[in-house]
């Protein structure tokens, strides 16, 4: 029987995908039992992984965190708390979610493989990534969601597709080392400018959402299916920072528009 292995890394190419894995992070949300925490962490050191991020756990990390890290106590100690998702991917430029399939939200839907080619390609040119992980029970909600670039299912046993969340963290860091030792497989092509990142455009949509409502573009009716329409597109183009910035200035125009408008309106009147 043959088997398939990766190549040993050469001591450069151990160095950069460190270096790549630095600016992968694990990010848990809302997480409800302490022990999987620490479960986490240990299935994140394992596959070389080391930054874990905590939004809003519903308990700190404690006693049974630190036993059930099982050795994976750095990670666990260095573990950044924030209190929302925005935060704690401010500076990412790619973010997806791990969740299970749902047509509550239309987002487009990766393997998990590919989840890591994508993540370990962006982070090896120098951006911030991150994958999400939810609620024991219930997951991420719409919200979170709609703050990821993508959604990352794990192809289970539908028959029994409830899977741990140190397990699922566990499936998705170990093609995340795979990835990583894939020397340079899927790597992007050098950027002229740098992706934007999620605060970056989480502004961007802010201000569209402001400018929708004062030109009357919903007509009545409820604005939130077209803004999560406009925020599918807008993701799926992977905006440089320079580009957001020429969409807000033509946003800023539209509003003085619609100011000089109405100011000529009440002066008319």
């Amino acid at each position: 029987m043959t088997t398939h292995s990766n190549p040993e890394p050469t001591a450069s190419g151990a160095s950069a995908a460190a270096a790549t894995a630095a600016r992968i992070r694990i990010v848990l949300v809302g997480t409800q039992h302490p022990g999987n925490i620490g479960s986490a962490a240990r299935a994140m050191k394992t596959m070389g992984l080391d930054r874990l991020v905590l939004v809003a756990p519903e308990v700190a990390p404690n006693r049974e965190s630190e036993a059930l890290a099982a050795g994976a106590d750095d990670v666990l100690a260095a573990a950044r708390t924030c209190a929302t998702v925005a935060e704690a991917v401010s500076d990412c430029t790619l973010v997806l979610g791990c969740t299970a399939r749902s047509r509550r939200i239309a987002l487009g839907q990766l393997a998990p493989r590919e989840a890591a080619s994508r993540l370990v390609a962006r982070a090896g040119t120098g951006g911030e990534v991150a994958l999400l992980f939810g609620r024991e029970r219930t997951g991420l909600d719409n919200e979170e969601l709609q703050q990821c670039h993508a959604a990352v299912h794990i192809p289970a046993n539908p028959d029994y597709s409830s899977l741990n969340l140190a397990a699922a963290v566990q499936v998705l860091s170990y093609e995340l080392r795979l990835a990583l030792l894939d020397a340079g497989a899927g790597a992007e092509p050098a950027r002229v400018d740098p992706p934007a990142s999620h605060a970056e455009l989480e502004g961007f949509f802010g201000q569209l959402g402001e400018v929708l409502e004062q030109i009357d573009f919903h007509k009545g009716r409820s604005p939130e299916s077209a803004l999560r329409k406009f925020r599918r597109l807008f993701l799926r183009a992977d905006l440089d920072a320079r580009e957001v910035r020429l969409l807000r200035g033509v946003l800023a125009d539209v509003e003085r528009s619609v100011r000089l408008a109405g100011a000529d309106g009440a002066g008319q009147g």
